[in-house]
């Protein structure tokens, strides 16, 4: 493969690219370029629904009699995760957080002008409603033996695919490119991200230790090399980066998954499409240690261990629900971060600030911890298969 077509390469070059021009453009080109973002945006998740109801259902038609078992699998091993990560995030909170000094400093933010040019592309139907969707036909095709549904939802598989390699894939890069130049114009890369370094350093590492610990799980279960999947997922993890969106990567992270030898392709187009919606590990993990930080910092002390537990529980439910669009999983807690952790609309609108400058090294992270989830459920399922 030449370096000019490796995706990596691509996204990384579209990244740095929208960072410089972001920092030299004037007024009215950052307008043209955020009006190209909301259009390319609008297509990527105009395609997101079609891409669930395309690989969803199809996967849980192949699965048969598995299918509901690897359903309620997939949901206990996401929330499992979630909570996990979000139980050892808050083990280290209070360890870690009172070591630190830190001030928040949200001033300085040049505000993004107004769009010179909107495109509206709603979606067929929202991302949830896709899944359940999805979920229902599978198992009606199943429980019916509907022949020829199954046939179409194929069909639908097809089609997918080849919009996704014909359309979603080779746009990505500019995506990218737009979402980090209006970032870099706000000068929210320059000004914010030095004041929170410490504290998004340290959530990051809680990235890793956590994917280690998942893909160490995955493969016991499966008794697999775990490598051998998370190696291909360099792709998904840089576009997770740029997009900061589960949804918008779900087409890469499929591809991806899809090269590894030792994940069955059934479980696959089931796991990582189902995952890119319901497992956030990721971003709970990061929300638990920012709200703790962001307690210390305005109200002087942590939340207590109670009003903590009572919330990663909570957590752990909205995080299956939330939209795996930037922001979701914080966007669909606040409830609970006010409700449970009593803050007020200044710590709300920090928590906002402070979870806006990691949300995509969180997003990467949900997207590569799916990949363990697939390898779980190879393990659980298909190898049963095979002995049997």
């Amino acid at each position: 493969m030449k370096l000019r077509d490796n995706l990596i390469v691509k996204l990384l070059l579209g990244l740095v690219i929208g960072i410089v021009i972001g920092m030299v453009a004037n007024e009215a080109l950052i307008q043209v370029i955020l009006s190209i973002k909301q259009i390319l945006g609008q297509v990527i998740f105009y395609m997101v629904p079609l891409i669930i109801l395309g690989f969803i259902t199809p996967a849980i038609t192949d699965l048969k009699d598995n299918a509901s078992k690897m359903l309620f699998a997939a949901l206990g091993i996401a929330y499992l995760s979630s909570i996990g990560a979000a139980f050892f995030s808050m083990v280290a909170g209070y360890s870690i957080i009172p070591m630190l000094n830190i001030v928040p400093k949200t001033e300085g933010v040049r505000e993004l002008p107004e769009l010179v040019f909107q495109l509206g592309i709603p979606a067929i139907m929202p991302v949830m409603t896709a899944l359940f969707t999805s979920i229902v036909f599978g198992l009606a095709i199943i429980w019916t033996k509907s022949e020829g549904f199954e046939r179409l939802f194929k069909e639908l598989n097809n089609i997918m695919m080849g919009l996704v390699q014909k359309v979603v894939i080779p746009i990505l890069p500019f995506f990218i490119a737009t979402t980090f130049a209006g970032l870099a114009y706000e000068g929210a890369i320059l000004t914010q991200f030095p004041v929170f370094l410490a504290v998004i350093l340290i959530v990051i590492i809680g990235h890793y230790i956590w994917l280690a610990l998942l893909y160490g799980i995955g493969g016991f279960i499966s008794k697999e090399n775990p490598w051998e999947v998370l190696r291909h997922y360099g792709p998904a993890y840089m576009t997770a980066l740029g997009t900061m969106s589960s949804a918008a990567t779900l087409p890469v992270a499929l591809a991806c998954a899809r090269k590894s030898k030792v994940l069955d392709r059934q479980v696959t187009d089931f796991a990582i499409p189902i995952g890119a919606t319901i497992h956030l590990c990721g971003s709970v993990l990061t929300e638990v240690f920012f709200v703790m930080t962001v307690s210390q910092i305005l109200y002087g002390q942590l939340p207590a261990l109670g009003s903590m537990i009572i919330f990663i529980l909570l957590l752990g439910i909205f995080a299956i629900g939330a939209p795996g669009i930037p922001g979701g999983t914080v966007m669909a807690s606040l409830g609970i971060i006010t409700g449970v952790l009593l803050f007020d609309e200044t710590g709300v609108a920090l928590m906002l600030t402070i979870f806006a400058l990691q949300d995509s090294f969180g997003t990467a992270c949900n997207v590569t911890g799916d990949g363990a989830i697939a390898l779980m459920l190879t393990g659980l399922f298909k190898k049963k298969e095979k002995l049997s």
